[in-house]
């Protein structure tokens, strides 16, 4: 046989999707055409979501519901906030072993559906990682989606930076000193999952005479918008935006 006519084998190719904060409408055209074009679509499936579909699988129904014959639901434990436990090395561990077996058995497209966007706080890092090292042709693909951050800012008509501002994202993980830390040398600050130290912000906020605006659920039906400071708890999940102080118009350019 001549080198022309030797046959090629096609990549295994994984692809990590984000799907935006939560509205359909925020998927982008890229996500939703690489979805139609995966063989199989990993989605979380939390305690939360139950025996239903999670806030990713939804998004992907109701963006290409054509899909929903490939879509893979992978148990995800959100009840472990920190560390790398049994439970969510487990999650991770079952989203590998899913894309590997739908590799062996023929597929050469796979996606994992995530909210937000693949790079931020996503574990599809994680699964990518896992996946290589048992796919040795693997070419992995990330799909950039709409963070929960510009979500916030839009629906609070919130600027999140202007000019020379410089913008922070910070984990509510382990109390608020590292983020009064990161406040010091950033302008505006993002805060993801905020609410189980959303006490202590409010108190330090009030101190300084500051305010910022909370997300709950962004993008959803039960969508909330509100100062900090009108909140007494809020969600783990719960996204604040605290902005830059700003005076004129076009000061920072």
């Amino acid at each position: 046989m001549s080198e022309a006519a030797q046959p090629t084998t096609r990549p295994h190719i994984l692809f990590g999707i984000g799907v935006g904060p939560g509205d359909p409408e925020l998927i982008t055209v890229k996500a939703v055409n690489a979805l139609r074009h995966c063989e199989r679509i990993l989605v979380p499936a939390t305690e939360a979501s139950g025996s239903g579909a999670g806030r990713a699988e939804t998004i992907v129904l109701a963006a290409c519901p054509d899909v929903a014959e490939r879509i893979v639901r992978i148990p995800f434990s959100m009840a472990d906030r920190t560390g790398v436990t049994k439970r969510r090395a487990a999650s991770w561990q079952a989203s590998a072993d899913q894309a590997v077996a739908s590799f062996d058995a023929g597929a050469t497209t796979i996606g994992f559906a995530t909210i937000g966007d693949p790079s931020v706080y996503s574990t599809f890092s994680y699964l990518a990682s896992s996946v290589r090292e048992k796919v040795a042709d693997l070419r992995v693909e990330v799909i950039p989606g709409i963070t929960a951050m510009q979500a916030l800012a839009a629906a609070s008509r919130t600027p999140l930076v202007e000019g020379d501002e410089v913008l922070a994202l910070v984990p509510l993980k382990r109390g608020i000193e590292p983020l009064l830390k990161v406040a010091e040398v950033a302008d505006t600050c993002v805060v993801y999952k905020a609410g189980r130290y959303l006490p202590e912000l409010r108190a330090h906020l009030a101190e300084i005479g500051d305010d910022a605006v909370a997300g709950i659920d962004v993008g959803l039906p039960a969508e909330q918008i509100s100062a900090v400071s009108e909140l007494d708890s809020a969600p783990y999940f719960t996204s604040v935006l605290w902005p830059a102080k700003r005076g004129g118009r076009g000061e920072r350019l």
